[in-house]
């Protein structure tokens, strides 16, 4: 099933699909779209094998939301615009919320890839509220992120609230050398600090996933 927003990147802001619905599983879709295509907005989700297309704050969100096994294609966006992958809205410290990407692959979409008018740099994501969490493990990280990794929202705000990491990652853009020096970025190095952003810990998926009939995996790979 495809969720598609044909706004065009000179429209900002159009969104393919909102999910606000607890328990919310979507396997095998594709949403397609540029700035914010989709909302993970609220309570627990899980995405496996999906495609996810866009160009500004593409997954974005306020859910504890686990993508596994899904490829995020970042798009050619206007000239003078960056790509950011998650733009998550955890805004209360004490919110059990955040975005969780495994096992997946990040990479440029065919039109960003041949594109030669213009350079795009391309983040994993900057942070919409105070306390933003999004976490990249074990995925493949294609050579177009830019080495610092992660972009401010606006100068000095939320970089020493937020709770960025990153764990076992591959591929061209996964060198952490040069990442951003903020107070909440982290590289992770412990399966037990990895372990809190698995199915298990971040959605409790363990007590919900087997009825979906969903393929998952409920810890590390």
């Amino acid at each position: 099933m495809t969720f598609r927003n044909t706004a065009g990147p000179a429209k900002h802001q159009a969104v393919a699909l909102r999910s606000g619905a607890d328990l919310s599983t979507f396997y095998q879709c594709s949403f397609e779209g540029y700035q914010d295509t989709l909302y993970t907005h609220s309570l627990r989700q899980f995405y496996r094998a999906c495609d996810v297309y866009g160009t500004v704050d593409y997954v974005f969100g306020n859910a504890a939301v686990v993508f596994q096994d899904c490829t995020l294609y970042n798009r050619l966006p206007m000239a003078g615009q960056s790509n950011t992958v998650t733009a998550q809205g955890r805004s209360d410290p004490n919110q059990n919320t955040g975005t969780t990407i495994q096992g997946c692959s990040i990479v440029a979409a065919p039109e960003l890839a041949a594109n030669t008018a213009f350079a795009t740099a391309t983040y994993l994501g900057r942070p919409w509220k105070m306390y933003s969490r999004t976490v990249i493990m074990q995925s493949d990280v294609a050579g177009l992120v830019d080495p610092a990794g992660w972009m401010p929202w606006s100068g000095d705000f939320a970089l020493s609230t937020l709770y960025y990491a990153e764990y076992d990652n591959s591929g061209a853009g996964s060198d952490t050398s040069r990442r951003v020096n903020w107070p909440g970025y982290h590289v992770l190095n412990s399966t037990v600090d990895a372990g809190n952003f698995t199915v298990a810990n971040m959605v409790l998926g363990d007590f919900w996933l087997p009825q979906t009939g969903v393929p998952f995996t409920i810890g590390l790979n």
